[in-house]
């Protein structure tokens, strides 16, 4: 990466003080969850040796997202938005310092189910709340700073886990995450700027709950990033099942190459998430969002066909630099396309129906690696992966300059 790219985001921190806030609260809950994710799936396998209640915890982590977010989505536009944040960052961190106390498997899932309750509002309002924070200019850049904290933490936070659980148990980490939390609240309380322009008069609760639902049909933004992501997240879940046995079976090289192939993926993230943001200010959102799934596609395809594990690991940089690119380009797509007082319930939705796309995909990829085998699994997930590259093409084409939120849009979606 460029020094003068790199300078520029160190810069944009150094001047936009509540930006550095949101991004120092992301980084520390992010490290915690990611290192306690690891903690929270061994302390249920131990208690139980059972993958069926592996499978309860994961679905306790991101269901509240697919269904509660979408009928509490509203309080995000309702509510202040810094509030929301340290609310959701107490609740995690009261739910992890119970953790160690629990006696049972279901106890463990269930306090997983309430952090996933608090999960569910806090990173929709994260992204709603940040074209308040920065110039429009700056956004693409601030997305992908943000994406950079997730995506370093998604890279190093499993594998600090690892080794922290193999030490001295879950506990520690359950400790460890609960004090991140409590340092995000600290951070989010620094933030001096406003992460709302203003609700207005509410209609009613689930008036407001149609009204964010309406979007797929009023915003075409939000139409393209809810269409696009559906059809990655399934190819994405084909990806993740079968995986491990393309590494392990396919290619020969153990549970290490396993490792391999999922940290060069987490590299590539992290890339593609800083190299989104100069290219959308230089060739604008939509061009930058086709040739990122259409990057994810290649890499994927590419890997498949990989004579080894070595030669699987680089194509997965590349697959993962254009899904890090993707992802900023969802979040600027919603953020410049939406008014401010539907940005939280849009996201909601955008984030509510990827992940039930991603469940149902998981579903599915299990008998079909088994059927077909992870190289013709993972062929098939790219050639998904280039109907969501053509699909945002043609959806995108539908938007215009997306450079900020016109004055019409905005009059359009309060008519929704």
């Amino acid at each position: 990466m460029p020094a003068s790219v790199s300078g520029d985001r160190v810069g944009l921190l150094r001047r936009a003080s509540d930006l550095r806030s949101l991004y120092l609260a992301t980084l520390a809950s992010s490290i915690g969850t990611w290192l306690a994710f690891v903690a929270l799936v061994v302390d249920v396998y131990d208690r139980t040796a059972s993958a069926g209640w592996v499978s309860a915890l994961l679905l306790a982590e991101f269901l509240p997202l697919v269904l509660i977010g979408l009928v509490v989505a509203p309080l995000l536009d309702r509510l202040p938005r810094r509030r929301v944040l340290i609310g959701a960052d107490i609740v995690r961190a009261v739910v992890f310092c119970a953790l160690p106390f629990a006696t049972t498997a279901l106890q463990v899932v269930l306090f997983a189910l309430a952090a996933g309750v608090a999960t569910s509002l806090f990173r929709p309002a994260v992204y709603a709340g940040l074209p308040n924070l920065v110039d429009d200019d700056d956004l693409p850049r601030a997305n992908g700073l943000l994406q950079s904290a997730e995506n370093v933490t998604l890279a190093v936070g499993p594998v600090l886990g690892g080794l922290l659980v193999s030490w001295a148990g879950p506990g520690p980490a359950y400790w460890f995450n609960a004090a991140s939390f409590l340092l995000s609240a600290v951070l989010i309380l620094r933030i001096r700027r406003t992460l709302e322009v203003g609700a207005g008069e509410s209609p009613g609760h689930w008036r407001e709950v149609v009204d964010g639902l309406a979007l797929l049909r009023s915003s075409p933004s939000v139409r393209a990033v809810v269409v696009v992501w559906s059809i990655v997240m399934i190819a994405s879940a084909a990806v993740s099942v079968a995986e491990i046995v393309l590494a392990k079976e396919v290619f020969g090289a153990g549970d290490t190459g396993y490792g391999l192939m999922v940290s060069a993926m987490g590299v590539g993230l992290v890339l593609g998430g800083l190299w989104a943001s100069g290219r959308v200010r230089r060739h604008g959102v939509r061009a930058a969002y086709v040739v990122a799934v259409a990057v994810m596609a290649a890499g994927i395809g590419a890997a498949a066909a990989a004579p080894s594990v070595w030669v699987a690991a680089a194509m997965l940089v590349l697959a993962g630099a254009g899904n890090g690119a993707a992802l900023v380009c969802n979040a600027v797509l919603i953020q410049r396309g939406v008014a401010d007082r539907l940005r939280g319930r849009a996201f909601t939705l955008a984030m509510s129906v990827s992940y039930g796309a991603l469940g149902l995909g998981m579903v599915a990829a299990g008998p079909l690696t088994g059927a077909v085998g992870p190289r013709a699994l993972w062929g098939a997930a790219a050639g998904l992966l280039l109907v969501a590259a053509a699909t945002a093409l043609r959806l995108t084409r539908e938007l215009g300059p997306v450079t900020r939120v016109a004055a019409e849009q905005a009059v359009e979606l309060r008519g929704a």
